[in-house]
């Protein structure tokens, strides 16, 4: 059995940021007493060792955030979580596939609703039970936190432990799309929105938990705002289609991740045309100069 992830994760060089090695899968890793992780057999270059699954319990019994795969080995490790606690619900913070996936076969073996953000991003999905920010469900508060996705929400126990999705991961910074998909206003914003709720503890749905929650945030919001001076001096006057500019930026980009990145430097240039700051003629961009 693997240490529990606040023991087993580790700081990387990167300030911010932790990381742990691969850890087992389809087996219920403790993070608290009352709250247990099962990770997906998932690994990948945008999920990283895999989707994290969380069984929580609470006064009636537990739930499941983040079902994630459909492979039975998965399903059958989230049911063993619960360890005897009558499941009451399955609650998705957002209809990523790697996230959904296991939602609708795992909540017809239990009989129980399938929950997410009342205004549904997937088009296929409908959630049993909608959810708005502030409510409460099953103990958890609702967080509407859009960015990565426009129906992604955060949950958070009564003891200041918040379950973050994929809005703020401690191995990696998020993928933020374009319009209509996202926007990197709005993970800047939802960023805000976390850290009033001074949280002493984020489990995400990718990697390991997070203890340093002030500089993980502050990190990935710092990590914004450089990413959007570097796009900024490196944007020509002269206007450039979207795949020349990041054909300029990154001269190394791993296999797998230029969509993610493309997708990346689209959000951050509509943020800045926006604002006033480039503009935007016949798919081209270019830098506003005073």
């Amino acid at each position: 059995m693997s240490a529990p992830l606040a023991e087993a994760a580790q700081p990387s060089r990167n300030g911010w940021r932790v990381t742990e090695p691969p850890p087992l899968y389809d087996v219920p890793l403790p993070e608290t007493p009352t709250i247990r992780r099962v990770v997906a057999n998932n690994p990948g270059p945008m999920t990283g060792n895999g989707t994290n699954s969380w069984v929580v319990e609470h006064a009636q019994g537990c739930v499941i955030i983040d079902p994630g795969s459909a492979t039975p080995e998965h399903l059958d490790a989230l049911v063993n979580a619960t360890a005897g606690h009558p499941v009451t619900h399955i609650i998705l913070t957002h209809t990523h596939r790697d996230h959904l996936e296991g939602a609708r076969p795992l909540g017809e073996r239990l009989g129980v609703p399938v929950c997410g953000f009342y205004q549904s991003a997937e088009p296929s999905f409908t959630p049993d039970i909608g959810l708005h920010d502030a409510d409460v469900i099953a103990g958890l508060r609702v967080l509407y936190t859009p960015g990565h996705a426009n129906d992604h929400i955060c949950l958070e126990t009564p003891d200041g432990i918040i379950f973050t999705g994929d809005h703020v991961m401690g191995w990696s910074t998020t993928m933020v799309p374009p319009a209509p998909h996202g926007s990197v206003r709005q993970f800047l914003d939802s960023m805000d929105y976390l850290q009033q709720r001074n949280s002493h503890l984020l489990l995400s749905a990718h990697g390991p938990a997070i203890t340093q929650v002030n500089e993980c945030i502050n990190g990935l919001v710092a990590h914004r705002h450089a990413r959007e001076k570097s796009i900024l001096a490196l944007l020509p006057a002269t206007p450039r289609t979207l795949d020349e500019i990041l054909d300029s930026m990154y001269h190394k980009l791993r296999p797998g991740l230029r969509r993610a990145a493309r997708l990346n430097l689209h959000a951050h240039l509509e943020k800045l045309h926006e604002e006033g700051r480039v503009s935007l003629h016949d798919d081209r961009w270019a830098k506003i100069t005073p």
